[in-house]
């Protein structure tokens, strides 16, 4: 998992690099392959110093994109998240300040050990609904060989292509799913960590010599799982028993819902639960998957649009015709109650088929 984690942040990272780069013109590069004033450039010309062929840097000798993007700024921007509003809290608002690691979405916070920073910014949720909320390590001048990393992540429920439903499943399958050079040093089992359920699980790299300690529960429609690294197993076992401690959780944790929280709901925007309904006009083919997840209130209005992932003119379109969505309001024992769910626009992503293994771990 923790492989799996890093792998999936670094890609982010890099996805998000890419477009800027690509907008980029160097000398002696290959010229573009979009026609510059009606003319379509030959592929194999290099760009000259001081050449009118377009770009960003056309009217400059010796272009220097380090010099001439300004810091910090994406030129061009790609799918991403959004929401509606920004005063209702979203999965990816994480705060870390005086070592303390807050979201308040989940409802929970993490006082850091000592000598542990965090060094990035988390990317923006997947389009699958995974997110990195938060990456812990001592920095580089840490002398000490116990350095490690604390990594908070979270998958959204209504999008995962897993075959799992809650955060028993989710760490099973990771069980299930280790590559070969990994080997298990504690099946999946159930422990109690601030009062509330969860599902811990170890790991190892014989070759690496690192270890994984997974922790995952169930917090508002999301698994979120704690995942530990270090080479030293003690040091480990003491950032578990750290947790308890150090870790504050939220009373509801389970997707009930109930006073603020909303209930979670898979796939309660459809059917019969939907009494007005207008589809959105994308008109550009963009391939891509747009989950969204909706908070609707006690009268079946929208409160609420969150995209995790979608171009500007899909979150325009899909913004419009959901503003004029109905939908049947919610009731438990007697008392309407907020709902909050997902609905998939767009490509929807290929589901991961169960093995026998995950079948037997249900």
């Amino acid at each position: 998992m923790k492989s799996r984690c890093i792998g999936f942040l670094i890609t982010l990272c890099l996805s998000a690099a890419f477009p800027a780069w690509g907008q980029s013109i160097i000398q002696g590069a290959p010229a573009p392959s979009a026609p510059v004033q009606g003319v379509p450039p030959s592929p194999s010309a290099p760009i000259q110093p001081g050449s009118q062929n377009g770009g960003d840097f056309s009217n400059v000798t010796n272009p220097d994109p380090a010099t001439m993007v300004p810091k910090e700024t994406i030129i061009v921007k790609g799918a991403w998240s959004s929401a509606s509003d920004s005063k209702t809290p979203m999965p990816e608002g994480n705060t870390l300040a005086k070592n303390v690691f807050t979201n308040e979405y989940f409802g929970l916070s993490y006082v850091l050990p000592p000598d542990f920073v965090q060094k990035y910014t988390p990317p923006p949720p997947s389009e699958t609904g995974n997110y990195v909320l938060a990456q812990m390590s001592r920095p580089d001048t840490y002398r000490g060989e116990a350095r490690g990393t604390i990594v908070f992540t979270a998958q959204d429920m209504f999008f995962t292509p897993l075959p799992a439903t809650n955060a028993r499943q989710v760490v099973n399958y990771t069980k299930n799913h280790l590559a070969a050079d990994y080997q298990v040093e504690l099946k999946p089992t159930q422990t109690t960590i601030g009062g509330a359920p969860f599902t811990f699980f170890a790991y190892w790299s014989p070759v690496a010599e690192l270890h994984w300690y997974v922790l995952g529960t169930q917090i508002r429609c999301h698994t979120v799982e704690i995942i530990l690294m270090n080479r030293d197993p003690k040091t480990l076992e003491e950032l578990v028993r750290d947790l308890n401690t150090k870790l504050k959780l939220p009373a509801e944790n389970g997707g009930t819902g109930g006073g603020s929280v909303p209930v979670c709901i898979k796939d309660y925007a459809t059917g019969e639960n939907v009494l007005e309904r207008v589809e959105p006009v994308l008109t550009q083919r963009r391939y891509n998957a747009i989950p969204v997840r909706i908070i609707i209130d006690k009268e079946g209005k929208l409160k609420h649009l969150h995209f995790l992932s979608a171009f500007p003119e899909q979150e325009k379109a899909i913004s419009d015709a959901l503003k004029q969505w109905k939908f049947k309001a919610y009731e438990r024992d007697g008392k309407r109650l907020e709902v909050e769910t997902g609905i998939m626009f767009g490509a929807v992503p290929t589901k991961v088929a169960a093995t026998t293994a995950d079948k037997a771990t249900d």
